[in-house]
């Protein structure tokens, strides 16, 4: 995280040409989208089970974004560092950073398995205490096969930060386009051959995971066009200093992502009250939801690469000018994507087996999402990493934790429990979510604070 400024960056030529930027997103946005058809695909395949496997599959998946969210601001937070390294022109230092992220990740893995593993059920009566027996049935099959991909689900997200930092997406979408492939084959086998239900799904999702940790370590290990390659000095022992530069950012956004999903599933409790078609209309809104923000997804990790460059070369008004670049991109792409999914919904969710309520509900759902992801998800979403990317993490963890807490967890109560909206309370609120965190965030990056932020490590 070496961020020292020098003259030399007001005259440097540019980090990034357009084609570069271009190179790092096109294999970023087909990664995220594997991602969103793979669970798409789960839910699909999982809905010719019944609606009571829908549910049990959603509800734990709630728990699973969690768990995926603090893997991921771990990688945020090894990512920020390496790409800060390679920057600063210190490639031993950025294989070193980069050793250090998978030890780290490898052991948060193991630890979150064998905590969910042990106590599965009680977190599930926890979070979802209301709902029926067949749903919490198929909910333990699913958590307790998929619990057991956590520690390859870890290292995977570590290894995929290491080559995003270099510059080198094209390898993490290469495994992904793999690991996707083989879990949509696994799942058609396992719950339309074997017949294997809601199991069906998990088991392939365990496998895909573990296949992909085990290709895409090995490849950050012996790739030499690799600046971070992971070498066994940097693996085998944790060094303080490396880890703490790690979890300065990492820390704050696992505890920013976390409770930001921990809210998303006490709000999906709140929808478990209205029964098993809130659940499912708002499980599958959610899958048709992920398409529209495939192109975001990916521009925010892009961000993350780009900006933290740009920090460790000094040059600040380079980092404030691909953050601008790169936003403007999203809104128009992003922009374009909803607007499609808006006027396909219908055909969209005639891939689900659904009962009429059910889908007459998550068409609802689906319009206000993409409605207002047009004007909001960008800004709301993709910009926090460009603040993250600067070190300014404090900011963004705080600004999303209370907003989710006063906003999309408040507001949905009175919403959804106290007025009896059901899961169209719960959507309504997480837009006034959004304007909050646009709001906070926009005003950040505008009046510069961040600098400060950036220069002070």
């Amino acid at each position: 995280m070496q961020t020292v400024s020098t003259p030399a960056a007001a005259v440097r030529p540019p980090l990034f040409s357009n084609r570069d930027l271009i190179r790092l997103l096109w294999p970023l946005i087909i990664e995220q989208t594997l991602a969103v058809l793979v669970g798409m695909s789960d839910t699909v395949m999982v809905s010719s089970v019944g609606e009571a496997a829908i549910s049990g599959v959603s509800l734990v998946d709630m728990i699973n974004n969690l768990i995926i969210n603090v893997f991921a601001a771990l990688a945020t937070g090894g990512a920020v560092v390496t790409s800060q390294f390679l920057g600063a022109r210190r490639p031993q230092e950025a294989s070193r950073s980069a050793g250090q992220l998978v030890t780290l990740s490898a052991l948060l893995g193991v630890g979150v398995a064998a905590f969910c593993l042990l106590l599965r059920e009680p977190l599930l009566r926890l979070f979802f205490g209301t709902i029926t027996g067949d749903v919490m049935r198929e909910a333990l099959i699913y958590f307790t096969i998929t619990g057991l991909s956590y520690p390859f689900l870890a290292t995977y997200n570590a290894g995929a930060a290491i080559f995003r930092s270099a510059g080198n997406s094209a390898v993490s979408m290469k495994v992904s386009l793999l690991m996707n492939v083989t879990n949509i084959a696994g799942n058609a086998l396992c719950v339309f051959v074997l017949k294997m239900g809601t199991a069906g799904v998990a088991v392939p999702t365990l496998f895909s995971r573990a296949l992909g940790a085990v290709i895409i370590l090995y490849l950050a290990a012996v790739r030499h066009d690799n600046p971070a390659r992971i070498t066994w000095n940097g693996v085998r022992r944790l060094e303080a200093g490396m880890v703490r530069n790690i979890l300065y950012i990492g820390i704050p956004s696992a505890l920013e992502n976390s409770l930001f999903q921990l809210g998303r599933v006490l709000v999906v409790s709140m929808i478990s009250l209205f029964g098993t078609v809130h659940i499912s209309a708002n499980a599958v809104a959610n899958n048709l939801d992920g398409i529209g923000c495939i192109v975001g997804q990916a521009m925010g990790l892009a961000m993350i690469t780009v900006v933290g460059r740009c920090v460790g070369a000094g040059d600040l008004d380079q980092a404030a000018r691909y953050t601008r670049k790169l936003l403007l991109w999203d809104y128009i792409v992003q922009g374009a994507g909803n607007a499609l999914i808006f006027i396909f919904v219908p055909q969209l969710l005639s891939l689900y087996t659904l009962s009429a309520e059910t889908r007459a509900l998550a068409m609802l759902l689906v319009q206000i999402h993409v409605g207002c992801a047009v004007l909001l998800w960008p800004a709301g979403f993709v910009l926090p990493n460009a603040l993250r990317a600067a070190n300014d993490v404090r900011f963004t963890m705080l600004t999303s934790v209370l907003s989710m807490a006063f906003w999309r967890l408040g507001f949905s109560y009175i919403l959804c429990v106290q007025m009896g909206m059901g899961a169209v309370g719960v959507w309504i609120a997480m837009v006034v979510d959004w304007v909050c965190r646009v709001t906070c965030f926009a005003a950040r990056f505008l009046c510069g604070a961040w600098r400060k932020k950036a220069l002070s490590k």
